[in-house]
């Protein structure tokens, strides 16, 4: 018996070795890589990744059977195409002063606020405010976006946690010029609601447009506040921008007036990023009596993938 399960467990491990080799040589064949091997068009820069995960910026010259030469700042090299990771394709735009800034990673929301920006099908990012709201939104096409997301607030039991969720609408209307509407909304379980017996939505319906590059750009819109159906008579104001000062780093404010409120709520802070990750540090102020100087903090962290 001792054996027969022994016979067994080495079976499937020499198995799983096996698929484990074959993954590894396929990964090494020609044309299994990310990207387009071509000889680029006027204009275009390319970026080769290989395996090792380094990076060479240039133009392929030449493409051979299993191999490229690629013309750099350090010369031409010769790299083999079972090397290749990934190639990528960028516009002369995209360089400064000879460095590569990659696409903003965060260009679809400021702090809490939507942009008029889309994600594209298939993208998507993970979200975390304050570690204890996270949240996932991903592209189901290129106009229409899906978040959700609950809290995990220590000490409160599952069915306290609020729920909430973000869908989106949006098309770019033309060059530089995008408009969404979408909307924040809240499902708090009627252990908070003491007049119903069931869980109460509240939340916010946005409008946004959005102008400029993802780089530096203005974003405006009109916000109506609601409690289950019934809507709000004002709306809130929204004004906010981006404005990308270094690679890896932007200057990010949202401001809202509210209706019936004296005081608006004004944001500012920095964004700093990565090409896939980027973390919000910045202040909430309403420049009340009760308010700190400097604000109110916050704090998020997202992931895009």
């Amino acid at each position: 018996m001792k054996k027969s399960v022994f016979v067994r467990k080495t079976t499937l491990l020499a198995f799983l070795l096996l698929i484990l080799a074959c993954s590894i040589i396929s990964a090494g064949e020609k044309g299994n890589y990310k990207g387009e091997l071509r000889l680029p068009e006027e204009g275009v820069t390319q970026i080769i990744i290989s395996r090792g995960g380094s990076q060479m910026m240039g133009r392929i010259l030449e493409i051979k059977d299993d191999e490229v030469v690629f013309q750099s700042e350090l010369g031409t090299t010769d790299i083999k195409i079972s090397d290749i990771k990934e190639i990528r394709e960028i516009a002369s735009s995209s360089l400064k002063e000879g460095t590569y800034w990659f696409p903003n990673p965060n260009q679809t929301r400021m702090f809490l606020s939507p942009t008029g920006r889309m994600l594209r099908k298939g993208e998507g990012y993970f979200n975390d405010i304050y570690i204890f709201f996270p949240s996932v939104a991903y592209g189901i096409t290129d106009n229409i976006t899906m978040g959700a997301g609950i809290t995990i607030i220590p000490g409160i039991d599952i069915d306290k946690q609020i729920m909430y969720f973000t869908p989106k609408i949006g098309v770019a209307a033309v060059e530089n010029f995008s408009l969404a509407v979408s909307g924040l909304i809240f499902r708090i379980p009627k252990a908070y609601d003491w007049d119903n017996d069931d869980a109460m939505a509240v939340g916010i319906i946005f409008g946004t447009g959005t102008y400029g590059t993802p780089d530096k750009s203005i974003s405006f819109g009109l916000g109506y506040g609601f409690v289950d159906d019934e809507l709000a008579d004002k709306p809130a104001v929204m004004v906010g921008g981006e404005y990308r000062f270094a690679r890896r780093a932007a200057f990010v404010s949202e401001n809202w007036v509210f209706p019936g409120t004296d005081n608006p709520l004004i944001s500012y802070g920095v964004r700093l990023f990565g090409e896939q990750m980027s973390i919000d540090l910045g202040f909430f102020n309403t420049f009340g009596e009760d308010m700190p100087a400097i604000g109110f903090p916050i704090i998020d962290f997202v992931y895009n993938f």
